[in-house]
């Protein structure tokens, strides 16, 4: 299997965003895009068949929730993760890395290995640099990451530099594995340093003179505020390579999306359109909509008077609500359908208004009607 590449189509003409292409064995990837998190080798409520629909190019899965079930060996009997999964586009594997720091409870660090404790039975599970790149081998990942530390927010200087250093580590690890066994598997490696500015310029040259396939800034949207996130972004992306892709980990409101454009981010993935839509909030171009409440009862229109996919063009919000209200799966189901169209839409959006240099003046257009037209969201 080829690596993937990375191809600078042109630049925003007022601002640092890129339109590009990221070709993978799977196709190419149009950028900047938003991946839907298929954590367990399944984007929730959907199938394929809907993804490709509404057009997404790439998804992201877990290494080490993988690797628990159903195991990587099996996935590889199968044919990879691909063709067991029954998805024609790109995948990208997360490391584990974020495990680290959800599951803190559960995991010990002992040299260079991290010993989990199963959250399914409880069984040890040993993480090294070089075997989740063996996992993610296994898997047939178009792009795998290196193992990370993610900082937690807030934390000490002393912290930041201290998962930042071991990240360095087992990104040289990671690394010198790939190119000794797996000279096939596509590597990024991943910025961390918390919200400290000479951290993550430090750790980013330091990774750059690796010469990764490409390049994540990781460590951010665990609960800092905005204003900070967007401070790292902008003095850490002119440090990254213009020839690399460039991806900003779990990063998923619209606006963030947009300023990190801006900044010359490439890639997103997030939760929150999948999971927010299973508990009844959609993402709309009017803002955020909890379809579950009182005022949408005698409500027949669509979610979004202005999408065009397949629940919008279909059903009412009065029918979502009754769907959500009995306890019918295709409630979620149809939430989730639309607001991934949703976020693939803005994605093309963002990508033609780079392509027409227009991208602040469509910035200011869809936040005005996204943060000040909010849809009438009573609680009653």
């Amino acid at each position: 299997m080829e690596r993937v590449s990375y191809e600078l189509i042109k630049r925003e003409k007022y601002t640092g965003a890129r339109l590009g292409i990221l070709h993978t064995p799977h196709g190419d990837v149009e950028l900047p895009n938003f991946m839907p998190v298929a954590t367990q080798g399944t984007v929730k409520t959907l199938s394929p068949k809907d993804l490709e629909e509404i057009g997404v190019q790439i998804i992201v899965s877990n290494t080490y929730h993988l690797h628990l079930r159903p195991g990587e060996d099996l996935i590889e009997k199968a044919g990879g993760l691909h063709r067991f999964m029954g998805f024609k586009g790109a995948i990208l594997t997360d490391s584990g890395g974020y495990q680290i720091y959800s599951l803190a409870d559960l995991r010990t660090l002992t040299e260079n290995k991290i010993v989990f404790k199963s959250h399914v039975d409880g069984a040890p599970i040993t993480f090294t640099p070089e075997k989740v790149v063996e996992i993610q081998a296994k898997l047939g990942s178009d792009i795998a990451m290196i193992l990370d530390w993610p900082t937690p927010y807030p934390s000490t200087y002393k912290d930041a530099r201290f998962h930042m250093d071991l990240t360095t580590q087992w990104a040289n690890y990671a690394k010198s594995f790939r190119d000794s066994y797996l000279n096939n598997v596509s590597l990024f490696a991943i910025v961390q340093g918390g919200t400290y500015e000479d951290l993550r310029i430090e750790h980013a040259k330091m990774l750059v003179e690796m010469n990764f396939d490409g390049y994540a800034i990781g460590g951010l949207a665990l609960g800092e505020p905005k204003i900070e996130r967007d401070n790292i972004l902008e003095k850490v992306t002119p440090f990254l390579p213009e020839e690399k892709t460039r991806y900003l980990m779990g990063v998923g409101y619209p606006d963030d999306i947009l300023s990190a454009v801006i900044m010359g981010v490439d890639l997103f993935d997030c939760v929150l359109p999948t999971r927010n839509a299973r508990t009844g909030t959609v993402f709309t171009t009017q803002g955020e909509l909890t379809i579950r409440n009182a005022a949408y009862k005698e409500d027949f229109t669509p979610l979004d008077p202005e999408c065009t996919c397949y629940t919008c063009r279909n059903f009412s919000r009065s029918y979502l609500r009754h769907l959500f209200n009995a306890g019918e799966i295709l409630g979620p189901r149809l939430a989730t359908l639309h607001s991934l169209h949703f976020f693939i839409t803005l994605m093309e959006s963002i990508r033609n208004a780079i392509r027409g240099d227009y991208l602040i003046e469509f910035r200011e257009d869809f936040l005005k009607k996204y943060s000040s037209s909010k849809v009438v969201d009573n609680p009653g």
